[in-house]
């Protein structure tokens, strides 16, 4: 009697995306290096995933011999034994369920996904390490993907943003759209309670916009994670701004987001991005995460606000890099990027890459006299090539499930399918 071929063993997928958020308190500083905790409180916004986002495929199979990961088209050997990969992958599965067809057939039972081993690939449409918080988007999205393979289920709300946490501290974050605030916690032996809250959904305040100027793509020279530990052990501004400086900025922009304050809102992003950067060059020796180009943008920010009156119309905030995130309402967003554009032109076709702001730019005549009042507060003068790209964007929803066809896994070979363009 002939042999009959083994039937090849099933993989099991789940695609995702994910969304980078931009802090407006920050957080700089461990409690706890082991859990990934925080020294203070920190919120944010989550942007749009239009153009910024991470995607990320979970697979898992009883044919697979190990655990691998691809990032950006790239096999990463050796990270799948790293603490933060292996906090993710191995926390999220032990809250596993029964993967149950639509007829009621148990398809993986959650004893099954804890013998599986598990292939992750994944990449982001925006700039890696470059101070985008795409550290944030990559690890939501594993956590989420993960959640979804593993059919897994919280044992209590935001569990799974305790998980992301320990990948990457503002990933937690991530996890939920809106205005969102990160716990700090320190109450419970597990971390527990260092958790990621929502406060308010993206549709809660619509009119906020922000525009993103990329000033380097390139990878920071000084780590997030190495910068703060350096910060941790030499800053003193550091300890005061976590006593006496956060906890009230926490409540009062807490307070402004809520009641669509932009002013008061503005004011508190643009002094806790000075702040942060403060504490920085408070360090020793001392980290400088912008640059020339920065704080040209810091004046242009100022300069626009002024000739209002002094009316907060922009806010500018920068994370560990030189890349400014300046947030404005949808009635400014235009002459905004405008004015962005008059000094830091560019010459690619998808330099602005929203293409209805890039329309309504194009047509958009500055005003003489304010070109004249920008110019002279500013000092600076047009500058071709400067930024690399200007992505102009909204606050945005948490992780999305994407379609099996969507997948960056061959669901026949459990191999990496996606390439770079």
């Amino acid at each position: 009697m002939a042999t009959l071929p083994t039937p090849a063993l099933p993989i099991f997928t789940a695609t995702v995306t994910a969304p980078t958020n931009i802090a407006c308190i920050k957080y700089w500083g461990k409690a706890s290096v082991e859990l990934n905790t925080p020294l203070n409180d920190s919120v944010s916004i989550t942007l749009d995933q239009a153009d910024l986002r991470a995607v990320t495929t979970a697979a898992a199979s009883e044919s697979f011999e190990t655990d691998r990961l691809w990032l950006n088209g790239e096999e990463e050997i050796g990270a799948t034994t790293s603490k933060r990969f292996r906090a993710c992958v191995d926390e999220i599965r032990a809250l596993a369920s029964d993967k149950v067809d639509k007829d009621g057939t148990v398809l993986v039972s959650k004893e099954k996904w804890q013998t599986m081993k598990v292939h992750i690939s994944s990449y982001n449409t925006f700039p890696t390490a470059a101070g985008l918080a795409s550290s944030a988007a990559g690890y939501a999205a594993l956590v989420f993907a993960l959640a979804q393979l593993f059919c897994a289920k919280e044992q209590f709300v935001g569990q799974f943003s305790t998980i992301a946490r320990q990948g990457s501290g503002s990933a937690c974050r991530s996890l939920y759209g809106g205005f969102v605030a990160w716990r700090a916690g320190g109450t419970c032996a597990n971390a527990s309670d260092s958790i990621a809250v929502q406060i308010a959904t993206e549709t809660h305040w619509p009119e906020i916009r922000a525009l993103i100027a990329v000033v380097s793509d390139a990878k920071k020279d000084t780590s997030s994670t190495s910068g703060m530990q350096a910060s941790v052990r030499t800053s003193e501004l550091l300890q005061h701004r976590v006593l006496a400086v956060v906890p009230s900025r926490m409540k009062a922009i807490t307070h402004a987001f809520l009641e669509k304050d932009f002013e008061t809102f503005g004011r508190i992003t643009m002094m806790d991005s000075n702040q942060f950067h403060a504490t920085c060059l408070d360090t020793f020796p001392p980290i400088f995460y912008m640059n020339d180009v920065s704080k040209s943008i810091i004046r242009i920010v100022h300069a626009f606000n002024e000739w209002d009156g002094g009316k907060i119309r922009a806010a500018y905030t920068f994370d560990a890099g030189p890349n400014a995130v300046i947030f404005t309402l949808d009635c400014y967003e235009i002459e905004l990027c405008a004015i962005i554009l008059r000094y830091f032109p560019g010459y690619e076709t998808n330099y602005v890459r929203n293409p209805v702001v890039a329309d309504a730019v194009q047509h958009h005549n500055l005003r003489p006299e304010f070109v004249s009042f920008m110019d002279t507060k500013t000092a600076l003068v047009p500058s071709i090539g400067v930024l690399s790209s200007i992505y102009c964007t909204k606050s945005g929803p948490g992780p999305q499930v994407l379609s099996a066809s969507d997948s960056l896994i061959d669901i026949k070979t459990g191999l990496n399918n996606y390439r770079p363009v």
